[in-house]
């Protein structure tokens, strides 16, 4: 969050900060005047304790002196002092949680960088890779949905009958492709200095907090026994919906030593959110789904750092596409599509050929988000506590945090089985995933199961 002095400090940055990114739910000046009741009532009850301490060290005095008028004069004050003093704090501890509450819920500032824009067509696309050799593709491109019945690799049926709808298997080979894929983004990111955690799926809501997904988004999670419709505390748990939750809360209300940073975790986790399916615009298949995997890089790095360390991200979670050989874009996120903490975002979109369903490529497709490189400045540091000693003598400081998908393997997995299908139905493995396949280099699909599957691929 914004520290109360930055708010102070630079009142119509905020405000013009607010107008780019279209928030017109944040009460700016409420929360100001809070804050100077606020900082009213603490030098009131500073003045307040300073007298009734005068007072009570008088009273003794004017007791040995024999002047017992006196004294009895200023028991009564100080005991009229006390309870204005208690009244004062009543007051200014109900301001101060108001002011906390509201705190959570201004966005970041973005950076001077970001351009500024009204929704997600003012988004800048950087660039585009992996578009000079395109694969020879059937003519059409078979979804992956349909792709993955077909094959029997993937069952939204029997998902949606075990849980309901936004759930899946995996079947057979199409299972194996998911292993393989996480397997292959834990050994590339080790490859780039990442070290594995594997964390707590269900999270506190003060981790939650910390990383800026409540108060704004509890919507959108999965609460762990209890209705979403009920007020929540801190001892309540949430079902993760990014690793990032977890990993960045690692650390909370620690203090780090300068040589401690760069700090680069990588965990893969499922992950749950309610929202993921609501859209409305492309709701069968994987691309929209309650419970999906990825791979999260999470850094923690010095303040001055930060900058040049989200163009070093970006290119490591992009080297997850070159390897596999997939086509994907960059873009640029405007302040109207940067999310609430981020101070800078750019989206790495993989190329899916089927269908056309968004604005792609010549040859068609659609584009999927796959991951959202993130500068965070002190955002979530101060909301969670996340510091740093920069020499051992001096005071600790905020530090930066930092996070990308390194990538959703959901959606990584829908664009290798669009991409690399053949003409006679079946996909072709890449080369980076061999390995983890066993040597399998294509999949050709599996005989499905069932009285159900006669006369849809298997013979009585």
């Amino acid at each position: 969050m914004l520290s109360r002095q930055f708010l102070r400090e630079h009142t119509e940055e905020v405000r013009e900060a607010l107008d780019a990114r279209g928030v017109e739910d944040v009460d700016l000046d409420r929360v100001l005047a809070i804050d100077e009741e606020w900082r009213g009532l603490k030098a009131r009850g500073d003045e307040l304790r300073h007298e009734r301490n005068e007072v009570s060290s008088r009273i003794g005095e004017l007791k040995a002196e024999g002047r017992e008028e006196d004294a009895k004069a200023a028991i009564e004050r100080s005991a009229a002092l006390k309870e204005e003093i208690g009244e004062v704090e009543e007051r200014a501890d109900e301001l101060e949680h108001e002011l906390d509450v509201r705190l959570l819920e201004i966005p970041n500032v973005p950076h001077e960088s970001v351009p500024v824009g009204e929704d997600e067509s003012d988004n800048v696309e950087v660039r585009r890779e992996g578009f000079e050799d395109l694969r020879d593709l059937p003519e059409p491109v078979v979804p992956h949905y349909d792709l993955g019945e077909a094959l029997d690799i993937l069952d939204f049926e029997r998902g949606a009958k075990v849980t309901g709808g936004g759930f899946y298997f995996l079947k057979g080979d199409g299972a194996r492709l998911e292993h393989a894929l996480i397997q292959f983004m834990l050994d590339l990111h080790r490859e780039q200095g990442y070290t594995d955690v594997f964390p707590p799926v269900p999270i506190s809501s003060a981790s939650m907090t910390g990383t800026g997904q409540l108060p704004k988004f509890a919507d959108d999670a999965y609460r762990v026994g209890g209705s979403n419709d009920e007020p929540y505390d801190e001892d309540d748990l949430w079902l993760c919906p990014t690793a990032e939750v977890p990993v960045t809360n690692m650390y909370r209300d620690d203090i780090l030593l300068d040589e401690d940073l760069p700090v680069k975790h990588q965990a893969y986790t499922p992950n749950f959110r309610r929202e993921a399916g609501e859209h409305g615009t492309e709701t069968r298949g994987l691309v929209r789904v309650h419970q999906f995997d990825k791979v999260e890089l999470v850094n923690f790095v010095r303040p001055e750092a930060s900058d040049d360390r989200l163009e070093g991200l970006l290119d490591e979670a992009e080297e997850t596409l070159r390897r596999l050989g997939l086509p994907y874009r960059i873009l640029r996120m405007c302040t109207a599509d940067l999310g609430f903490a981020p101070a800078e975002k750019f989206d790495i979109e993989v190329w899916a050929p089927a269908d056309d369903m968004a604005e792609g490529p010549a040859a068609g497709g659609r584009w999927l988000e796959v991951s959202s490189a993130s500068n965070f400045e002190a955002f979530q540091a101060r909301r969670a506590g996340l510091r740093y000693r920069p020499e051992r003598h001096e005071s600790a400081e905020c530090l930066h945090t930092l996070n990308a998908s390194g990538t959703a393997v959901g959606r990584v997995m829908v664009a290798v089985l669009e991409y690399y299908q053949n003409p006679d139905g079946t996909v072709t493995i890449p080369d980076a995933l061999r390995p983890y396949m066993g040597g399998t280099e294509v999949i050709e699909g599996h005989e499905p199961l069932g009285e159900s599957a006669v006369g849809a691929g298997r013979k009585e």
